[in-house]
């Protein structure tokens, strides 16, 4: 792909290489096109496997090419492009971060999973980088389920032995001997959560492979109690919902070789009135370790359906933040 000179201050061309590939690029119906036009106050053409990109601004223009490049390259690199991929695209661009290299996507047997907002991708980077992560953010931020693409990814590659996931079976409680029937019965439907997200990193055959070899365990959080998980990457899911004494039994179990990645929204806990959560005792203690990692994300990092983005931001100004 060679971008041609601009044409003048707020227009830019783009030549692209592959016509099949610009098929893909510019969508049925040049969807992803329009999809552009709508969040940004540009005009697109294409001329065969030509763009030109028109705007009054030309910060607007230029970030139009960045995202059509980038999507370009994404094709290239085998991704399939949506809608989902072009608003990705667009927060990146317009929030001008650096973190956007192809080398913080990480392939499961599945799907490539790849960051769609500065915060994920700051959160997979943090994730490489240290033992211990606090993400933090309401739900379809991506807190949980890039954990475990993260957590895949690692075993795929043998850097560690064993993946742990773990949430309360029971809110605020676990207490599973007051629910009918067996145990698997009784933890299956708090666990769900967890087995979607695998599911959607692996075959079926495979994970019921790897869960019974006990590569993949997924477990109530009470089963870690006076454990020592090394060689293992940790996921404790909906950590809001610990207590202190919770969080620091999960935390301690930290071994060697092993990664803990914990995940929660401080604004959504379902302890009693007037019960510190973990999660948020935990980050007011550990917040100045420097080898923790600690990424927040908000309503600006949703990647469900456009409408859950609105709707945390309706109830943000309805009712007041816990724990402030």
């Amino acid at each position: 792909m060679a971008a041609l000179p601009e044409l003048r201050g707020s227009s830019h061309r783009i030549r692209f290489d592959d016509n099949a590939a610009c098929a893909l690029l510019f969508g049925q119906h040049h969807l992803n096109l329009a999809r552009i036009e709508q969040k940004l106050p540009v005009s697109i053409v294409t001329r065969g496997n030509e763009v030109f990109i028109q705007g009054q601004d030309d910060t607007d223009v230029r970030t139009a090419a960045v995202v059509l490049e980038d999507l370009y390259g994404q094709l290239k690199r085998g991704r399939e492009i949506g809608r989902e991929e072009v608003d990705a695209a667009l927060r990146m661009a317009t929030d001008g971060d650096e973190d956007r290299q192809p080398d913080l996507a990480v392939r499961t047997d599945r799907r490539l999973v790849a960051p769609r907002s500065p915060n994920q991708a700051r959160y997979m980077r943090l994730m490489e980088r240290h033992d211990l992560v606090f993400a933090l953010g309401p739900a379809g931020t991506g807190k949980t389920y890039l954990a475990v693409a993260q957590a895949v990814n690692l075993l795929k590659h043998r850097r560690v032995d064993r993946l742990i996931l773990s949430r309360l079976a029971v809110e605020a409680g676990e207490r599973l001997g007051f629910l009918p029937g067996d145990l698997k019965e009784k933890v299956d439907p708090y666990l769900r959560p967890l087995y979607d997200a695998l599911e959607d990193m692996l075959p079926e055959g495979k994970l019921q492979q790897r869960i019974e070899s006990g590569q993949i365990e997924i477990a109530p959080l009470a089963y870690m109690r006076g454990r020592t998980l090394g060689n293992a990457f940790v996921i404790l899911d909906e950590a809001q919902n610990t207590t202190p004494a919770q969080m620091k039994m999960f935390l301690t179990r930290l071994g060697e070789n092993s990664r803990m990645v914990v995940t929660g929204d401080p604004t959504q806990s379902d302890l009693p009135a007037g019960t510190m959560s973990g999660l948020v005792d935990a980050v007011g203690k550990l917040e100045g370790v420097a080898e923790i990692g600690f990424v927040r994300f908000d309503r600006t990092d949703v990647v469900r359906h456009p409408l859950v983005s609105q709707i945390i931001q309706a109830y943000d100004a309805a009712t007041p933040v816990m724990g402030q």
